[in-house]
């Protein structure tokens, strides 16, 4: 049984989500476009997608995008006035697919992410969650660079999925890289609620109660099952 597998005897479901914001600012920017996947267990022992959600969020009455945003994005002002739809209701989409639960949220860079969402949910009642954080997987497994993009080229994902800083193919790139994951090591149980970070920057945004953040450097290549951040943390 896959590690993936394995962990629904826990979780309800898999929450891989991704979030594109108007800038990097937790307090004073906001996400315009939220994706999510829901991934649950079949019958048979597989995995399936359950449901799936990517919304365009409008921004404060009178607040217009930054221009470097709509670049790397290609989300427009007209986009999200067109498309987008209040805070609320994006934070009640996401929350429907977070039940039943509990659930395991995942996402590449999960803290970013999760700062920001967790902004989005504030007063929400969504139940308990735990967190996975790919990014800090990923630092164990391959060399520097370690953004999605670079996951998809290392387990020869490019002509399956794309990276286009675009929510919706962000999350069913990662559903892919984290089976590849899967398929490449069986310990992505033990990254759970553990989240890596830059020792020369530290904590980015504000901590999560229940994650455990552990400095965690540049590896050279794939990172000997005993010197991994969780084996790391195990022996102390």
């Amino acid at each position: 049984m896959s590690n993936l597998t394995a962990l629904l005897n826990k979780y309800k479901a898999l929450v891989i989500f991704d979030t594109e914001t108007s800038g990097l600012d937790f307090d004073k920017d906001q996400i315009i476009e939220l994706a999510a996947l829901r991934v649950e267990r079949t019958a048979s022992g597989g995995l399936r997608i359950a449901g799936k959600m990517d919304t365009f969020i409008k921004l404060p009455e009178g607040e217009t995008l930054p221009e470097n945003i709509v670049s790397l994005t290609g989300i427009t002002d007209a986009l999200l006035q067109t498309e987008g739809v209040q805070p609320a209701k994006a934070a009640s989409q996401i929350a429907k697919l977070m039940q039943p639960g509990p659930v395991l949220m995942i996402a590449h860079n999960a803290q970013f992410d999760a700062c920001f969402l967790r902004g989005l949910l504030r007063g929400a009642k969504v139940g308990r969650i735990d967190w996975l954080d790919s990014l800090t997987v990923y630092k164990d497994r391959r060399p520097y660079p370690h953004k999605l993009a670079n996951a998809i080229l290392a387990y020869e994902l490019e002509d399956k999925v794309q990276n286009s800083h675009r929510a919706i193919d962000d999350v069913l790139a990662l559903f892919e890289v984290l089976k590849a994951m899967d398929d490449e090591r069986d310990d992505l149980a033990a990254y759970v609620n553990l989240f890596g970070y830059n020792p020369k920057y530290g904590v980015n945004g504000r901590r999560i109660v229940g994650v455990r953040y552990e400095p965690q450097g540049f590896n050279k290549a794939m990172t000997r099952p005993e010197q991994t951040l969780p084996a790391r943390v195990a022996r102390r």
